[in-house]
């Protein structure tokens, strides 16, 4: 199974965490196709932690709580399905799972072959209650081995949230998706850090194995499992700049249930998506080098455009510029070319007069363009 862009979807932990049940998950499913995400390429619904009972049965199979999914996972995926939508589900690489469930170590042919007969399209692999005695590699291979036997395609999502130097081995896995961070909290300071820790897995992504920072928290607005604080509507929209600039899938984690228009606005913008979804498989650099309190993150596309994100992730006002020295870092200068700048908020052109455009930008602000190269 081979994917050339970054998954988009929902998942439930961010808003629900532990009190998951059939009707929040079809109820956002539904919301997923009211609000017209599905048609700008969110498809996927994915269950997180908490969706089983607390031990296996007796013949080592997992089981859906029937409290909280009465009528099974079979029938839940179906529905889903019906709505046009892909079912994602959640288990974990340890002998548990980070809530405590029953976990996949030794079980993974088992449990893979159990998720395929649900017709699941995409697991999510958690790292916690991991044996000190087998590498994360291994585990994360042994999963990967297992879901590419188990008779259907099924997107593997690996959430080992960067340790064990993840990079270096996560595309021997197999899976389709990897974390990068830890996991996100919706407030500022966890944003902006992730936004920054990013640049340390540009070299190893790519098509078929995309650097996953996390799910959104755009339009959570403080509440629900992770809702720490929350942020503002810039605030979201320069979370939203930075995941979509650096390629990240695109997993909605706010409750579609009550998404207000400022967060439909954010999720669907069509210039970003586009950037988001581009599959060309370049990755992202820095060209402030490893400057991470104003980092300008640059994408090559594919037809031959520039994503630019320049971010101040600081308390302080910041110059940030795209220049000469820029110019020439991207090949451009050479060739007499530059840039031709579009705004991918409101629209505004912008042409670099002498290959420059700088401005200072105030903490906690951004620019994000697609640039077009032109003659000089």
């Amino acid at each position: 199974m081979l994917i050339q862009t970054p998954p988009m979807g929902w998942n439930s932990w961010n808003t629900i965490g532990h009190n998951i049940n059939e009707d929040v998950i079809l109820e956002n499913a539904e919301a997923l196709v009211k609000t017209g995400l599905k048609d700008c390429g969110y498809n996927y619904v994915v269950i997180d932690d908490c969706w089983s009972l607390r031990a296996r049965d007796k013949n080592g199979y997992l089981v859906a709580d029937p409290e909280k999914f009465p009528r099974g996972m079979k029938a839940l995926s179906d529905d889903i399905h019906k709505m046009g939508l892909k079912f994602g589900m959640y288990s974990c690489c340890g002998y548990k799972t980070c809530a405590g469930y029953p976990g996949s170590y030794t079980h993974e042919f088992q449990d893979a072959k159990t998720f395929a007969s649900w017709d699941v399209d995409l697991l999510k692999y958690d790292y916690c209650w991991k044996p000190a005695t087998v590498s994360g590699a291994d585990l994360f291979r042994r999963m990967g081995e297992a879901l590419a036997t188990c008779g259907r395609d099924i997107l593997f999502s690996a959430c080992t949230a960067g340790k064990d130097d993840t990079k270096t081995w996560i595309r021997s896995t197999g899976a389709h998706m990897w974390r990068t961070t830890r996991d996100i909290n919706d407030n500022w300071e966890d944003m902006k850090e992730l936004v920054a820790m990013a640049q340390d897995s540009f070299p190893y992504g790519g098509a078929n194995c995309f650097p996953d920072m996390d799910m959104l928290i755009v339009g959570m607005r403080g509440e629900g499992n992770v809702g720490l604080g929350g942020c503002t509507d810039d605030e979201y929209r320069l979370h939203f700049s930075a995941w979509a600039v650096c390629g990240s899938p695109l997993m909605i984690g706010c409750d579609l249930r009550k998404a207000d228009d400022a967060t439909l606005n954010i999720l669907s913008n069509p210039a970003l998506l586009a950037i988001d979804q581009d599959a060309s498989g370049h990755q992202p650099y820095n060209l402030n080098g490893d400057n991470r309190d104003n980092p300008i993150y640059v994408r090559m596309l594919e037809n031959g455009d520039y994503a630019i994100g320049m971010f101040n992730l600081s308390e302080q006002t910041a110059w940030a510029a795209v220049d000469n020295i820029a110019l020439d870092r991207m090949g451009l200068l050479s060739e007499n070319k530059t840039l031709l700048l579009q705004d991918v908020w409101n629209g505004e052109e912008i042409y670099m007069e002498d290959n420059v455009y700088a401005l200072d930008l105030a903490p906690h602000d951004f620019r994000c363009f697609r640039a077009k190269v032109i003659d000089a």
